[in-house]
């Protein structure tokens, strides 16, 4: 009878521990539910996921300077090695396109990079000055090709991205802003060389948001110039309280927007990306200068994908650092 008691008591310890671990289970679950926030701070910096490398030798990446995810696959601007490579989301190399040259299919800077709703990746080429247009195996179509031939706006594309069938170019050798549609009709000029507002040195990157805000990295200027659909300036951004005091930016490359409508900025120089709201208040920063996971060396192009997931360019470490 004693055992017979001792195994009943055992039972029903085991019992009420098994009962307990399910009411704290339960109880953290709704917590995290009905407070969201404990479980990722939306306004805080993101976090860090894995790298993506070329392969070895003659596949390494090399200075790359740009980024960006169409489908499945991470299409990165292979700058120095005068092509362009492509990986799965997982960081795989899948294949590669371009070599050096003035010829169709060829580039002699491939810059900014872009991709349309059909899979075709669109690559600035800074120093012949005109945009490949490629199908998503990397196949050359045809030049970007605009409809007023007799006053062509693009003389050197630098900063790309395709936002609702606009294509957005920076043209870093004229300080100006050109705003597409997808069949080369010209929208929008923004801007002239100057340090006003409204005015650009030396433009690296553009984007736009959900309403069609337009942003500008102002590289020369350490800014960021913020344009309504129309191509009216709004305000600046530069890491002062109200955009007009010392900027903090220095040399400000790459930028993208997620779907909080926070806004991200490559601050080159320092080795740094930035984080701010839509009011232009800094939320965070995130990097610094070396060759750990979570630093960098000179990043340059940022993207961020439709599920938030931010893809940046660490140039001089030869590799593309994806967050979420």
């Amino acid at each position: 009878m004693k055992k017979k008691n001792v195994y009943r008591w055992m039972g029903v310890i085991v019992g009420l521990t098994i009962i307990a671990f399910v009411l704290i289970y339960f109880l953290n679950l709704q917590d995290k539910v009905s407070n969201p926030t404990k479980l990722v701070d939306r306004n805080g910096p993101p976090r860090f996921s894995n790298m993506i490398y070329g392969g070895f030798g003659n596949d390494a990446l090399n200075k790359p300077m740009d980024v960006t995810k169409i489908g499945e696959f991470v299409y990165v601007s292979d700058t120095q090695n005068k092509r362009v490579q492509v990986f799965d989301s997982t960081g795989t190399q899948i294949f590669k396109f371009g070599k050096e040259g003035k010829d169709p299919g060829q580039f002699m800077f491939p810059y900014g990079i872009a991709g349309d709703k059909k899979g075709n990746i669109y690559v600035a080429d800074l120093y012949n000055g005109n945009i490949s247009i490629v199908d998503k195996k990397g196949k050359f179509i045809r030049y970007f090709k605009e409809k007023n031939e007799k006053q062509k706006a693009i003389k050197a594309p630098g900063g790309l991205r395709i936002v609702k069938n606009k294509l957005y170019v920076t043209d870093i050798e004229k300080s100006q802003v050109f705003v597409f549609d997808l069949d080369g009709n010209l929208l929008l000029t923004i801007g002239k060389p100057g340090e006003k507002d409204g005015e650009f040195r030396a433009p690296n990157a553009a984007t736009a948001d959900k309403d069609g805000n337009i942003y500008v990295v102002d590289t020369g200027n350490q800014r960021v110039q913020i344009f309504d659909k129309q191509g009216k300036f709004k305000k600046s951004i530069n890491g002062s309280e109200d955009g007009k005091g010392s900027s903090t930016l220095v040399n400000p490359r790459g930028i993208a927007i997620n779907s909080d409508g926070n806004i991200f900025v490559v601050n080159n120089l320092t080795h740094y990306i930035y984080g701010f709201d839509a009011k232009g208040k800094k939320l965070f920063q995130f990097g610094g200068m070396g060759d750990e996971n979570e630093q960098f060396y000179l990043p340059n192009g940022l993207f961020i994908d439709d599920t938030d997931h931010i893809y940046i360019t660490d140039t001089l470490n030869q590799r593309v650092a994806v967050y979420y």
